[in-house]
């Protein structure tokens, strides 16, 4: 939104400071608005699904937000069908992930095609994206400034995807949207809550590389998307 003067009507000390910097726009959310007793825009029109995304993907560019900037090679903004109302989140890009800028693509992103597969799913009928958009060196868990740093990108994906179900793999994914400090051996098998919309959390696809016996509960939350889907009738086919 534009800060010359702050929003129409207002022209108080604050706004006046932002724009002695010469900051002509900021990104403000609708409720920072509201705390500070101040209208919220006006929201724009929205294009499609995809246009957005593209939108989001430009004021994105090339983003040095957080330490990770600095070490990684390509950004991994997320993938697949950003209109098909399902979205799965995962912790963060790993090495060949961060080598093609696309997600899940490494040895644990071909076990999630798999167990995708095994519920009648492809990368088409759902997106894919994680909590942090550049690999943390030696795959590391990200710290949390760090995921804050790039919190407000997964937010915008999210409202502008609408999903109707998010899919969080791994704990780091499930915390974030959840909320929870819990380990993900107890944040799955309930369902959680996101702005309204249902979580489902399961074991990251690499803790399956490591650990076979974890291969059973994955295909017991997978059968539950499964069941959701059908009573959703997800994925969706356009927006």
């Amino acid at each position: 939104m534009p800060v010359t003067g702050g929003p129409p009507g207002r022209r108080d000390a604050f706004w006046s400071a932002v724009s002695s910097f010469g900051v002509e726009e900021v990104f403000a959310l609708p409720e920072w608005l509201v705390e500070r007793g101040e209208p919220a825009p006006v929201p724009r029109p929205a294009g499609s699904v995809e246009e957005e995304m593209a939108a989001l993907l430009e004021r994105v560019g090339d983003c040095r937000a957080c330490r990770l900037g600095a070490t990684r090679n390509r950004l991994v903004f997320g993938a697949g069908n950003p209109a098909s109302g399902l979205v799965f989140v995962g912790e963060g890009p790993g090495a060949t992930e961060d080598e093609t800028g696309q997600p899940f693509v490494g040895r644990a992103g071909q076990l999630l095609d798999r167990i995708l597969a095994s519920i009648g799913l492809d990368r088409t009928g759902c997106y894919i994206a994680n909590i942090v958009k550049c690999r943390p060196p030696e795959n590391r868990t990200p710290a949390p400034d760090e995921c804050a740093a790039c919190r407000w990108i997964l937010e915008e994906q999210i409202r502008i995807m609408a999903p109707a179900v998010l899919i969080a793999l791994g704990a780091p994914a499930a915390r974030a949207l959840t909320g929870s400090r819990e380990g993900i051996g107890k944040l799955r098998g309930t369902l959680h809550d996101y702005r309204g919309i249902p979580v489902l959390a399961t074991y990251h696809p690499a803790a399956l590389l490591r650990t076979d016996a974890l291969r059973r509960p994955v295909w017991d939350d997978m059968k539950r998307l499964r069941d959701m889907m059908g009573e959703m009738g997800l994925p969706r086919t356009g927006r």
